[in-house]
């Protein structure tokens, strides 16, 4: 299973909040230029009340949560799983299987940080983290070109007959807060679409679930 967490809220502060002063005050606080640390809307809500879509912007806590139930998974232990994030400021992050993802929030920003700031982490020797300008179609072209959508449009079939489908897949969930993909190709050209209930979730709950249903269909519990 390849997951792709498309649309991600994660971005560096923009240019146009470098002067605000909850920004200004966060970065002296951490020594580094407001351009170097990520946009949070827990740190930086008074300076994103007239960002554009403010609303999907500033959580890269999504993308951590995601990435605790991904990483430390069974199936991606076994070496079964690969996890791409795409971001809405238009890179890919690519993340090995082996890549273990700090569990503390403050020390996953700092990672990420460095990754925007060197392109890579660790800075020498085999990366495990890796990122480049990269779109989103580009990005499902170069894995085969067919993936499968969570979304709640999307059909309701038993755990088991979906985990067989997304085994072999790519799995796309949306890594923003509220609303709905901007690239509505992702769901007219989707091979399925999956729903998960009536409810909406949030994007590590789909991502769990779907983790639990390849390793239930790749017989690993």
């Amino acid at each position: 299973m390849i997951l792709v967490l498309a649309e991600s809220a994660l971005e560096l502060v923009p240019r146009e909040l470098w002067r605000h002063p909850a920004v200004l005050a966060d970065a002296r606080r951490r020594g580094k230029r407001p351009g170097e640390i990520l946009l949070d809307r827990a740190r930086h809500h008074p300076a994103m009340s007239g960002l554009v879509d403010a609303e999907r912007r500033g959580r890269p806590d999504i993308v951590h949560q995601v990435l605790l139930v991904f990483q430390y998974s069974l199936h991606t232990r076994r070496g079964m799983g690969r996890a791409y994030i795409h971001t809405r400021d238009g890179y890919v992050i690519a993340v090995d299987p082996r890549a273990r993802i700090p569990k503390n929030y403050n020390n996953f920003v700092s990672l990420v940080e460095q990754l925007y700031a060197l392109g890579r982490v660790p800075p020498r020797g085999e990366p495990l983290m890796e990122l480049r300008r990269e779109g989103l179609g580009d990005l499902l072209g170069e894995l085969g070109g067919r993936w499968v959508v969570f979304h709640e449009s999307g059909s309701r079939k038993p755990l088991y007959e979906i985990g067989v489908d997304v085994l072999n897949s790519v799995v796309v969930v949306g890594g923003f807060p509220h609303g709905d993909f901007e690239n509505r190709w992702l769901l007219e050209r989707a091979a399925a679409r999956y729903s998960l209930g009536e409810e909406s979730l949030d994007a590590a709950q789909v991502v769990c679930r779907a983790v639990a249903a390849a390793e239930a269909a790749a017989g690993l519990v």
